[in-house]
């Protein structure tokens, strides 16, 4: 009689067998997860935008709701001159406009630099600055994250007398003796940061012009 056939478990086919029928099963469960993680995702990426336009508008608590603060700001849409519309955010008091959060982004040193800047009513005061986004060199460019430069912003004018966009982050200090007549549109530089510094006022003078959301912050003045 012939010999009987055997498994053999180290062969090649079923080694094989065993990969695919391994890959298809962690296949299953990484899909099925993340379906069921899908809604979470989304809930916080949406709670993680809102914490930010809560905190360049200056209205984010620690102790508080997120949602419930929210509750103060409505969403708008802005045509801009290439004829996208572009979702901003207004914050008002009782039907009074308080201030306006728009958004800005551009390229920095090593990537493209995303945040809001906070208007106010005027359509020319800064009132907040909150970048959420970026690759910036730490302990150089991620200098824009840190609370002591952006409160820098805060009271800041973005056009001058033609209207067009004056803010701009300089090298080095502002002067503030009087002498500087354009200290009201300057901001401190950031040390060892330079680039990064010119990349914020290039995507800020953008965003505030024609090609922008000047046109609409024209309307308000």
């Amino acid at each position: 009689m012939p010999d009987k056939k055997t498994f053999d478990r180290d062969s090649i086919s079923n080694t094989l067998f065993i990969s695919i029928g391994l890959s298809l099963i962690c296949s299953i469960f990484v899909a099925s997860a993340a379906v069921v993680l899908k809604p979470v995702q989304l809930k916080n990426a949406e709670e993680y935008r809102q914490r930010i336009i809560l905190e360049v508008a200056g209205l984010m608590r620690a102790d508080a709701d997120i949602a419930e603060l929210f509750a103060s700001i409505e969403a708008s849409n802005v045509e801009i001159a290439s004829g996208e519309s572009i979702e901003i955010y207004v914050e008002k008091d009782g039907g009074t406009v308080q201030q306006i959060i728009l958004p800005i982004s551009g390229p920095g040193l090593w990537s493209t630099m995303r945040g809001y800047l906070a208007v106010a009513p005027d359509g020319n005061t800064v009132k907040g600055i909150r970048f959420f986004e970026h690759a910036e060199t730490p302990g150089l460019g991620d200098q824009i994250d840190k609370e002591d430069w952006r409160s820098l912003w805060v009271g800041k004018h973005i056009y001058g007398e033609s209207n067009s966009p004056r803010i701009e982050v300089v090298r080095g200090f502002v002067l503030q003796d009087g002498s500087n007549p354009n200290a009201a549109h300057q901001i401190d530089g950031l040390s060892g940061a330079t680039l990064t510094g010119n990349g914020v006022t290039k995507l800020v003078q953008h965003w505030m012009g024609p090609e922008g959301f000047g046109p609409y912050l024209e309307t308000i003045r």
